[in-house]
């Protein structure tokens, strides 16, 4: 019917004869054959063009006006279907429900040929209704067929089941995302929260499957969505049958499958094929599968689950980093790797702060600090090393207010600091930071920490004698690692224990303790003198043999 066919198709057949028309002639000039009659064919851009309002309208009429149709006409049967009729069998409905979609196949049936697009609405309607006919054997009835619950879950799967397949053979992402949300809406339909996680558990692999054999990516994300709002909507009672939201506490093991899920639609992604690089939709799909995952594990072991919050916690972080990790190896990726790593580290925070009371909880956070830089250095995150520096500063500023001083605490921050600047230049080419900056701020930071965890650990007389032997270590430092940085540190610190020294030990000190303090202070300031005077003349004699 040459009324529907669409103006682009129409000027490709055209400009298709045209050139073959070209081609014939050179043929025929190339074998020296009488050029036969050309034949006129009609003027493309005259006879066969549609203004783009016209275009409009047929495309409102032709196409929006059947989908539109088709839903207003499933919802209309929908609706008589699930209306309670109090003087009628409990079967009818079900029944006519059943005829209404034999009626639809046959429709579908006559109309593939001339009304294509028609045909595989009322097909889709057709297996919608299935659906809901099978579901009036037990809802919206007063006196149901079907009582037993397990029955009804078993005959609702087997309608999903033939959808899916249906959905696969032809090829059609519609049908099949309306088959995957029957599935979900089965799971919560069967009322048994094992049945619940087993059915999520399933179509959470099919979307994954999908996903590997037709690319449907979007489907994946609908999936990913559908599968955490239906394991919440059981958390809450599942309302929509209850009629009332109550928070479930049993059984426990539900944690697990949530990090089961989040386990089956990371493979999505991280097991596609090489040739194929992160789009958009990837980096989205590793988005609302680690957040979404996170925030709903977080919730239910918060709310409900409390007791066994720092345990899963601790399992999402193995899972998430582990995750990050795989990404990381296998191609390089640079989304789903960041958001994997970045769920892993706040999971393992959680767990610590739910493990552990303080001062042992800012002892844990700080050593959590150097797994985070020391991963992200490896991921090439500098988003990540910023982030962990500022929080760092954070639990030691929150440590300082919360908690009386502990020198285990300090020294720990001190350590972390030091050694994460070690990383850090240890590493600066797999990070490419073209700055010191960040190196500077840890040392900078070990600097102002050691002097004060040495001000509240020792007694006062052998304060300014401590702050001596963090030069001296400084120094050695130096040595070690030729650095000259840790000689900056050395002769910070000497400079703050003469101010030390001159203004607090003078005042507060005892006389033995206030001349020890002095004498080893001067010794020490003299010696290292010395060797830099040593060190500057070795130097000038290298430069000028002569």
């Amino acid at each position: 019917m040459e009324m529907f066919l669409d103006e682009s198709k129409i000027n490709r057949v055209f400009q298709t004869l045209h050139d073959m028309e070209k081609r014939i002639a050179q043929i025929e000039c190339h074998l020296n054959l009488p050029t036969g009659q050309h034949v006129v064919l009609p003027d493309q851009t005259s006879q066969h063009s549609f203004s783009t309002n016209d275009a409009l309208e047929f495309k409102i009429g032709q196409f929006w006006f059947a989908k539109i149709g088709i839903v207003v006409l499933a919802i209309g049967i929908v609706l008589a279907l699930t209306f309670q009729y109090k003087n009628l069998p409990s079967f009818l409905p079900a029944v006519v429900g059943y005829f209404f979609v034999i009626g639809l196949f046959l429709f579908s049936h006559f109309l593939r040929n001339s009304f294509s697009f028609v045909s595989r609405y009322f097909f889709g309607g057709g297996l919608l209704l299935i659906y809901f006919s099978t579901l009036r054997l037990h809802f919206f009835s007063p006196n149901p067929l079907l009582t037993n619950r397990p029955i009804l879950t078993g005959l609702l799967l087997a309608v999903v089941l033939l959808n899916l397949l249906i959905s696969l053979r032809r090829k059609s992402v519609y049908l099949c995302g309306m088959s995957l949300t029957l599935g979900y809406i089965t799971a919560l339909v069967s009322e048994n929260p094992m049945a619940i996680f087993m059915i999520l558990t399933v179509l959470s692999a099919f979307a994954v499957y999908v996903r590997f054999k037709f690319q449907w990516k979007i489907l994946l994300l609908s999936a990913i969505i559908l599968t955490f709002f239906t394991h919440f909507v059981w958390f809450l009672n599942n309302p929509f049958l209850s009629g009332k939201i109550e928070l479930v506490s049993a059984p426990g093991f539900n944690l697990l499958f949530v990090l089961l899920y989040i386990l089956i639609f990371s493979l999505s992604n991280l097991l596609r094929e090489r040739k194929f690089q992160e789009d958009n939709l990837d980096s989205s799909i590793a988005f609302l599968n680690s957040f979404g995952g996170f925030g709903l594990l977080t919730i239910l072991t918060i709310i409900t689950f409390r007791t066994d919050l720092a345990v899963y916690q601790l399992f999402a972080s193995i899972l998430f980093v582990g995750l990050s990790i795989a990404f990381w190896l296998r191609e390089k990726s640079k989304y789903a790797t960041f958001f994997y790593a970045i769920i892993g580290y706040s999971a393992l925070s959680i767990a610590i702060i739910a493990q552990f009371q303080k001062p042992a909880l800012f002892i844990w956070l700080c050593w959590q600090s150097l797994l985070v830089i020391s991963t992200a250095i490896w991921f090439r995150s500098k988003f990540i090393v910023l982030a962990n520096f500022v929080i760092y500063l954070f639990i030691f500023i929150a440590s300082l207010i919360t908690t009386r001083h502990s020198a285990a605490v300090s020294l720990s921050f001190g350590i972390v600091a030091l050694m994460s600047a070690r990383i850090m230049n240890w590493q600066k080419n797999r990070l490419e930071l073209k700055t010191e900056y960040m190196r500077n701020a840890y040392l900078t930071t070990a600097f102002f920490i050691f002097p004060f965890a040495f001000y509240h650990i020792m007694p006062g007389g052998f304060v300014g004698l401590s702050w001596v032997g963090i030069a001296i270590f400084y120094y050695i430092m130096s040595i070690i690692l030729h650095n000259k940085k840790y000689r900056w540190l050395a002769l910070s610190t000497l400079l703050l224990t003469v101010g030390y020294v001159f203004f607090i030990g003078t005042l507060k000190l005892e006389p033995v303790f206030r001349i020890i303090s002095f004498l080893v202070l001067g010794l020490a300031l003299l010696i290292i003198s010395i060797l830099y005077t040593r060190s500057h003349t070795k130097s000038i004699l290298k430069s000028n043999p002569e």
